[in-house]
């Protein structure tokens, strides 16, 4: 088998298997429970207490004008992988709540697990770069044209929206209460999943021993560093400046180092979000 034709099975096994996820996370933990997390999930979970049709069906229906749209947007070629993850959810939504039902009746722990799956299914989906259709084609559409806000956030902010109706429809506060909770499960999670724990630890470091300091980085942590050249205000000495970004794991051990080799050495941490390179994410890759 060719590289080419391995890539699109796996893709191809990763959407089934993200999209068997969701269903599960829909059919036996938020609609038998009355949770609408926000979304179409959402909006078909209240739909159907409201008329005598299932709720992966709705998914389907609702999801016909918003698949035109992406058509419209991003060609049939996009859409493709999409129809085949819904065409997965629907009918596997139906099944698991039919055959399955309530794995736990309290709504805090179904909240919990259904929550933590939907944010798996929907991560593993998308990093095979295809939807599982509804808010998640509107959220590709906004981030084509506003790239630097990310995914979980825009589902977040579309979510409560589908959060606050669920209440007024149910009319219970404590099931939109519950359907709030999985929204923020499902926002953590898929973050994880997405874009993973590269946080880092941005470290400057002014000392009068920067190449003792640097040599102990390179050898004993093995970590990239990089010197800036600086001078100070009222001295007027030209200063080595060193630079580096490190895993949150290991900045103690850079701090031990410093003070090992300079107690009197100025260090600057601060957070780093993203970090594109080698190590961390490819600066190349499609943002997802």
């Amino acid at each position: 088998m060719s590289q080419a034709m391995q890539q699109k099975v796996k893709r191809f096994f990763m959407m089934t298997i993200g999209a068997v996820l969701y269903a599960a996370a829909i059919g036996m933990f938020l609609d038998p429970n009355s949770l609408a997390p926000g979304g179409v999930t959402g909006i078909s979970i209240i739909v159907s207490r409201l008329i005598p049709v299932e709720t992966g069906t709705l998914i389907l229906l609702f999801n016909i004008p918003i698949l035109l749209l992406g058509t419209w947007k991003f060609g049939f070629k996009f859409i493709v992988s999409t129809i085949y993850c819904i065409m997965i959810i629907s009918p596997m939504t139906n099944f698991f709540t039919s055959q399955y039902g309530a794995l736990t009746e309290d709504p805090f722990l179904a909240g919990l697990a259904g929550g933590a799956l939907l944010a798996v299914g929907m991560g593993t989906v998308f990093r095979a770069k295809a939807t599982t259709g509804g808010i998640d084609i509107i959220v590709k559409i906004i981030r084509t044209k506003k790239p630097h806000l990310k995914t979980n956030n825009l589902f977040l902010l579309m979510d409560a929206v589908v959060v606050t109706c669920s209440a007024l429809v149910f009319k219970d506060i404590d099931k939109a209460l519950y359907a709030g909770m999985t929204v923020v499960v499902t926002s953590f999670v898929m973050d994880i999943v997405l874009y993973g724990k590269d946080e880092a630890k941005l470290i400057h470091i002014i000392s009068d021993k920067s190449e003792e300091i640097t040599k102990r980085l390179l050898d004993d942590l093995e970590i990239g560093v990089t010197y800036v050249r600086g001078e100070g205000a009222y001295s007027g000495k030209e200063k080595k400046v060193i630079m580096c970004v490190v895993k949150k794991q290991i900045s103690p051990k850079v701090e031990d180092i410093i003070k090992e080799e300079d107690p009197m050495a100025f260090m600057i941490v601060s957070s780093a979000m993203e970090i594109y390179g080698e190590g961390y994410k490819n600066l190349f890759s499609e943002k997802i």
